[in-house]
């Protein structure tokens, strides 16, 4: 269901052709990097995690990783991501489909100051074998996004 509601709001949006299905898996980022043919920065993956009683969204460049003291200064508690069992019913979207759009309203959507380094991005749409090819304005205006957070880190 969470693909068929992303398409829909790409639909909606007039972008419908940036939606794309992909042959092989995009459940990890480098298997979405090899699926899309750009570089594993370009790959915008999208972490859930819980703020008190609330759940949030982070969105960051494929080569990245959470860093905790950052995330804490920001959030004003450690990282605590959402139990698996509980995201789809959390933030609208199963494993491996979680993605900044078409998620229900009661989550906060921040973007991580490494998407910046792209100017096309890759964010998935709903599902394990999709992807939505956008700008860092785009993703900014069908984010729905509350604003932009330092939270990462390179991974080494």
């Amino acid at each position: 269901m969470s693909y068929k509601n992303v398409k829909k709001y790409f639909e909606d949006a007039g972008l419908c052709e940036r939606v794309k299905v992909l042959e092989q898996s995009s459940a990890t980022v480098e298997m979405a990097a090899e699926a899309v043919g750009c570089e594993i920065k370009q790959i915008a993956k999208t972490l859930s995690f819980m703020v008190g009683d609330a759940p949030i969204l982070v969105v960051a460049a494929g080569n990245v990783k959470i860093d905790n003291k950052k995330y804490k200064t920001t959030f004003h508690q450690k990282s605590k991501m959402v139990p698996s069992e509980l995201v789809e019913e959390y933030i609208g979207h199963d494993i491996g489909g979680v993605c900044p759009f078409a998620v229900n309203p009661n989550v906060s959507i921040y973007l991580d100051i490494s998407l910046k380094e792209n100017d096309i991005i890759y964010p998935g749409a709903g599902n394990e074998n999709s992807v939505v090819e956008l700008s860092i304005e785009e993703l900014e205006t069908h984010s729905s996004y509350k604003g932009w957070v330092d939270v990462c880190k390179e991974v080494s």
